[in-house]
């Protein structure tokens, strides 16, 4: 019996000197991994800080600086949504100093008049023609303000446009500006097919850059600029539509500048003028009623042009 326990005596022993040595070195590996936090989005890397909104533990790639401690990617974006877009003065939001609606649209004029030399009847088919506009072809009291008759007649526009539209589009922001162009060169277009010639076509930007010298005027006087310059250059410009077709034979069409610089003029006053608290409203009701009563006239010409070519 004694040559039989011996053994087990002995391996009860080394099993209890094991013990008291796992005891003393403290938790297995498996455990240790089991136990350490790990991040949220990378759960193989090892974290030991926490994300100070949502308390989730975060590795190095995942830590967002904060004023105070670290944030995950998730709530850095959460609270960038709730930060309130900087925004101008009369309402647009403010982006980076590139007027970037002026160039876009000195680069499509440039380009429509490229296609306008290089391709034959171009610029027949898109040209402001009353009776075409009277026959359905509404399209060309927009396409008529990005044509041109003649480099000078594009030079001279697109240098205007780069002058007044910067900071026009600064002050604005870039939505009401192109609202505002698009407008101006619409209202043009709108007083030439009421008031032009039949046998006349008409084309240019210069309906839309009217209006942007009358909104120039507008929002300068509304921000206490000197805006005499402007002034300056309205009364020279509507002198010479005015007095070149009187003393030679060039053709001018003083119904697309007025037209367009009476309409930049209303609407600047309605972008810029109205409460702050009322300020978006005021601006989306005029800007739809502006193209209703386009559309009013329109309809109206029409039903006149088209009773008068059927007679």
């Amino acid at each position: 019996m004694r040559e039989y326990f011996a053994p087990l005596s002995g391996q009860a022993t080394a099993t209890g000197a094991a013990g008291k040595n796992d005891a003393m070195n403290g938790p297995s590996a498996a455990e240790s991994s089991a136990a350490a936090p790990t991040c949220y989005r990378h759960p193989g890397r090892p974290a030991c800080v926490r994300c100070t909104r949502c308390e989730r533990y975060l590795c190095p790639d995942c830590m967002r600086p904060r004023t105070v401690g670290h944030q995950c990617v998730e709530c850095v974006q959460a609270g960038a949504r709730t930060i309130r877009q900087p925004r101008t003065r009369f309402g647009g939001r403010r982006r980076s100093a590139t007027p970037l609606v002026t160039y876009v649209l000195i680069a499509i004029n440039v380009l429509a008049f490229i296609l306008q030399m290089t391709s034959a009847g171009l610029e027949r088919q898109l040209t402001l023609w009353p009776p075409a506009v009277a026959d359905g072809q509404l399209y060309r009291l927009v396409t008529a303000a990005f044509l041109h008759y003649g480099a000078t007649h594009l030079l001279l526009n697109m240098w205007a446009l780069y002058v007044v539209g910067p900071p026009l589009e600064m002050w604005l922001g870039r939505l009401r500006f192109g609202a505002l162009y698009g407008l101006s060169g619409l209202g043009g277009s709108v007083l030439v097919y009421l008031l032009s010639p039949l046998n006349t076509a008409t084309a240019g930007a210069s309906g839309a850059i009217f209006g942007l010298f009358g909104a120039t005027f507008v929002v300068g006087k509304r921000l206490a600029l000197d805006v005499r310059w402007v002034v300056a250059i309205i009364v020279i410009n509507l002198a010479f539509t005015f007095v070149i077709p009187a003393v030679s034979s060039q053709l001018i069409s003083w119904q697309a500048h007025v037209g367009g610089l009476v309409t930049g003029g209303l609407v600047a006053a309605a972008y810029v003028y109205p409460p702050r608290e009322h300020r978006n409203l005021i601006q989306a009701v005029v800007t739809i009623i502006a193209l209703a009563m386009f559309a009013a006239l329109i309809c109206w010409r029409t039903a006149d042009l088209l009773g008068e070519l059927s007679v």
